[in-house]
């Protein structure tokens, strides 16, 4: 069961209603590892001092804020704390504004609002009112350590939490060169434009999300299922394919178990294989010299 990001309330004027934040996305990208393509071995990204060239722990490291080339400004963790803001567990409503006035560009991340205990008689109110008047609550709401612009919007059953792109954060169009001026200026005739239209007219249909799909990573999800099979995998010396981080994402949790699966019977065969070579060599080595000093040659060997 999905857990709550924070559990709060939303308010606006005397009105405060329990919600938890709830993830309102699920990311289904690919990750992937970078190896060095001589021996497959990963690469590691290290916090290395560029004067002295050693790794830096993460105790000694602090956060800056570079005003001028080569030039910066230490922020202490008291600094940052001080700059928060007090309402972390909070959806301040600042206004209500009507929908349509939010240019898609504006639209950034969704969350589900979800009733708290005993709130369900305020959450259908606000969801209600709000479908009614076509309006969004726009405010400010704190996630983890940051502040965002948010709407807040009824979507069926649901109150969702939409983030917001501040204004700032925006290319304005007028920066490129973009074509200026109408059709007449551009010489389009009346029949271009109705053809245009029919086109246009002869594609349309009702917005089915559902029905677009990723086909790229669906593509390249074929190609690894086939890479497995046809067992061009890369196993690390150290690799534990039985172990997943409890944060896996729940695509890599299915490309692990097949990796699991189609490597099993290679996997159970070379062990076995391994420890007859090595008592085989053993043997042959015990008749030559005294077990004792062999096996402080083999150590000594191996280190």
């Amino acid at each position: 069961m999905a857990r709550p990001i924070w559990t709060g309330t939303i308010s606006f004027g005397l009105l405060n209603i329990p919600v938890k934040l709830m993830a309102g996305e699920r990311r289904v990208d690919l990750h992937f590892r970078m190896l060095d393509s001589r021996n497959k071995a990963p690469i590691r990204y290290e916090r290395v001092n560029e004067e002295t060239g050693e790794e830096v722990p993460w105790k000694e490291i602090v956060k800056a804020f570079e005003y001028d080339k080569g030039s910066y400004v230490v922020l202490e963790a008291a600094d940052i704390a001080a700059a928060a803001p007090d309402h972390t567990e909070t959806v301040d409503i600042d206004a209500f504004v009507d929908a349509a006035q939010i240019g898609s560009e504006y639209y950034d991340k969704p969350y589900i609002l979800e009733p708290g205990k005993k709130a369900e008689k305020g959450y259908v109110l606000l969801r209600e009112v709000l479908e009614k008047t076509g309006k969004v609550g726009i405010g400010r709401v704190v996630i983890r350590t940051r502040e965002y612009l948010a709407a807040l919007a009824p979507k069926g059953n649901a109150l969702v939490l939409l983030i917001l792109r501040y204004a700032q954060e925006l290319v304005d169009p007028e920066d490129y060169k973009l074509p200026e001026g109408g059709l007449a200026k551009w010489k389009i005739s009346a029949r271009e434009v109705e053809m245009a239209q029919q086109l246009i007219e002869s594609m349309t249909a009702p917005w089915k999300p559902e029905s677009y799909k990723d086909d790229f990573r669906q593509r390249l999800h074929k190609v690894i299922e086939q890479r497995v099979k046809a067992k061009k995998v890369v196993r690390g010396k150290q690799a534990d394919e039985s172990k997943l981080p409890e944060n896996a994402a729940t695509n890599v949790i299915d490309f692990a178990e097949l990796l699991k699966r189609s490597l099993a019977k290679k996997g159970a065969a070379a062990p076995a294989k391994a420890a007859g070579k090595r008592a085989a060599k053993t043997a042959k080595a015990a008749k030559k010299k005294p077990a004792k000093p062999a096996a402080r040659s083999r150590a000594t060997k191996r280190a």
